[in-house]
């Protein structure tokens, strides 16, 4: 069972999971037979973490996105490749922490991986700046883009930020400028891009790598214009009505994936991806893998004008 910080609709769970743990211990320490009665606690688990993560309403969707333990862009790099080389600094300002990338070995292919990183206890937080990056660090993600295009590798993105960072200093730096560069640039690219949304897909601060050939998302991730908060501050000035918001945003891989914003949901373990990374980072390797195995099948021009019409076409609305 995960330890830490738990969330409202998860306590059922874990005080069914304790409760268990708690029989084992018991059995073990006092040579009782409960094997029985813990099989049959175990089976209710079972169905309970079905129920209780199959029904799940968007604004705890987004909270179980941001669960402290869920895996960041270095566990997911940790878990899917080897050999990796972090590449540092975007040659004009410094290097910025929020922003991590190198290459490495996605089996026996070389990849550019590149993503954004929070922090875990609260020295990393303020050092990875939340996991909101600075200019500095979507011109350094650009270089690393262009690198991988020098040598033909192909560049896999993943997204995790509560957008990018909206301070005096970023904005002097020409923010807005550095994503919307990004933007631009990341369409002519001659290389494959497969990007994964892992947990918070905020804004511009996502948009600043977002470009690409194929787009997925964990199914606990969530994808806006907006964080619910942000929303409901404009909407309503109350933060507080930020579960309004969700429902009217549909920010959900659920909800993107029907307005074909993004190509695929991959499932999470049962209990989310911070119950189990490991599993959680198998099937984002399996993924990524199958969709460079079809993006390398196509001739360079046919890749950037695939990569273009998809976002000509992008979304649905209702009138």
């Amino acid at each position: 069972m995960p330890e830490g910080p738990i969330l409202d609709f998860e306590r059922p769970i874990r005080e069914l999971e304790k409760k268990i743990s708690g029989m084992k211990d018991f059995s073990i320490g006092e040579s009782i037979e409960l094997s029985g009665e813990i099989a049959l606690l175990e089976r209710k688990l079972e169905r309970l973490r079905e129920e209780v993560y199959s029904n799940l309403n968007r604004w705890q969707m987004v909270q179980l996105s941001r669960h402290p333990k869920r895996p960041y862009t270095l566990d997911y790099i940790r878990l899917m490749t080897t050999g990796f080389i972090e590449l540092h600094g975007d040659r004009r300002f410094a290097d910025d922490p929020a922003m991590v990338g190198g290459l490495a070995w996605l089996d026996d292919q070389p990849v550019m991986i590149v993503g954004q990183q929070k922090g875990r206890d609260t020295k990393e937080k303020v050092r990875r700046n939340f996991g909101m990056a600075h200019p500095e660090g979507y011109r350094k993600a650009l270089r690393l883009f262009r690198l991988a295009e020098k040598f033909d590798v192909p560049i896999v993105i993943l997204i995790d930020t509560p957008g990018a960072f909206p301070g005096i200093g970023a904005e002097e730096r020409g923010q807005a400028e550095a994503i919307a560069y990004n933007i631009r640039e990341m369409f002519g690219l001659r290389v494959p891009i497969v990007i994964v949304i892992i947990g918070e897909g905020a804004s511009g601060g996502a948009l600043g790598i977002g470009v690409g050939d194929v787009v997925m998302m964990l199914q606990f991730s969530w994808y806006s214009v907006i964080s619910p908060e942000g929303c409901a501050a404009i909407l309503w000035r109350d933060a507080a009505k930020a579960p309004e918001a969700a429902e009217a945003l549909r920010p959900t891989a659920s909800d993107l994936m029907a307005l074909k914003i993004v190509d695929k949901v991959i499932p999470e373990p049962s209990g989310g991806a911070h119950s189990d990374p490991e599993g959680a980072a198998a099937a984002v390797r399996a993924e990524i893998q199958g969709a460079l195995a079809d993006l390398k099948a196509l001739p360079v021009d046919r890749l950037l004008e695939r990569r273009l019409a998809k976002y000509r076409v992008i979304g649905e609305f209702d009138e």
